[in-house]
């Protein structure tokens, strides 16, 4: 099976504070967890964050044009949400729930395709327990990792990316309720509109802010785009369990950055613009891809650094993002570039002014 080593932080010697997980806490109202997308992607509202001063400004998303400038230069994850959750029974009549997380190698003497999966519940998910899967297709778990995953091996005939198409349910974060499972909307409004190659287990949420119309804006303002692709894994999401984060151990995402894109965001460094990250995974891919110097080396590779307060950002220089989960590695990560203090005064004056959280929330930009 193919192993990926995961990564550790790296951060500096003068971490202190906000080692500690922590740090990154704060209570958040849950009425503001956002259930439902605004009517329009570019509706939502953005919170400005001045990095130098901590000056907030508070603006909308459709506004964002006005806030960059000519020679600017914004990145994007194209990666697309597959429909990575199945549902299934074993042999006895029991309910499994199955979240695919990508292909690895085939488990010696299978036939069909294996993949590395999250599943519940774990006591029926040994190695060598039968699946019957919706739609009639079988598998068997073939092998249990340390830390909670399963290889589960699909029958020889099964095209396991074409049975998520058909009977896969779209993986959509636990804190949006779908009691019933994804609504009509969530086909659509959980997908971004560059989203063009699939593999991802999460949506890269910043991305589902851009409008054909802001795009345009944004172009007519000076404004350059580029595209890469990271696959959103648990990595992204799971929670930190250890009190000092420099212990926390964050899974590797596989990504890409095109030729094209790396030598637009040399000439956009050259000519003293700024390279605008995204999103958390987007920053996360060119931050891995960084040389000391700041060059961004294009191919493929698995994104491994986890960035926490002490990270030196070689590549981006100002970050649109989400608002994110307390104590989240996201958040250290934004903590890590807006700085934690400001980032957290910003969260508090977001809670105080009723903005909306997490993936159909809304949104920063810290500059």
């Amino acid at each position: 099976m193919e192993i990926v080593a995961a990564s550790r932080p790296r951060p500096a010697a003068s971490l202190t504070l906000s080692a500690t997980a922590s740090a990154f806490d704060f209570p958040l109202p849950p009425e503001l967890i956002a259930q439902v997308p605004t009517e329009r992607r570019d509706a939502a509202r953005l919170l400005a964050l001045d990095r130098r001063s901590g000056a907030l400004t508070h603006t909308m998303v459709r506004g964002l044009p006005d806030l960059l400038r000519a020679g600017d230069l914004l990145v994007v994850n194209d990666t697309r949400v597959i429909p990575a959750r199945l549902f299934g029974r074993v042999a006895s009549g029991g309910a499994v729930e199955l979240l695919l997380i990508r292909r690895v190698d085939r488990a010696e003497g299978a036939a069909g395709e294996t993949w590395l999966c999250l599943g519940k519940p774990g006591k029926r998910l040994r190695p060598g327990t039968a699946l019957t899967l919706t739609g009639e297709v079988h598998a068997t778990v073939t092998a249990t990792t340390e830390d909670g995953r399963y290889a589960v091996t699909f029958e020889s005939a099964a095209d396991v990316r074409a049975v998520l198409e058909h009977h896969g349910e779209i993986p959509l974060p636990p804190y949006i309720r779908r009691p019933d499972g994804p609504l009509p909307l969530d086909q659509e409004r959980y997908q971004t509109i560059f989203a063009a190659n699939a593999g991802a287990i999460a949506a890269p949420t910043a991305g589902l802010h851009f409008t054909t119309a802001l795009l345009q804006a944004v172009h007519a303002r000076g404004v350059g785009l580029a595209r890469l692709t990271l696959h959103v894994g648990p990595g992204t999401f799971l929670p930190v369990r250890v009190a000092d984060i420099r212990q926390h151990v964050m899974d590797p995402e596989w990504c890409e950055i095109p030729a094209e894109t790396a030598a637009a965001i040399d000439a956009t460094k050259r000519a003293r613009g700024r390279v605008v990250a995204v999103g958390t995974t987007t920053t996360r891919a060119l931050e891995s891809a960084a040389a000391e110097s700041g060059r961004v080396e294009a191919g493929t590779r698995w994104a491994d650094c986890f960035i926490v307060p002490g990270h030196r950002f070689r590549a981006i220089d100002a970050l649109f993002t989400n608002f994110h989960l307390p104590g989240s590695t996201l958040l250290m990560l934004v903590s890590a570039f807006g700085g934690r203090e400001y980032v957290l005064r910003a969260y508090a004056e977001a809670i105080e002014c009723r903005y909306r959280f997490y993936s159909y929330g809304d949104a920063m930009l810290l500059q």
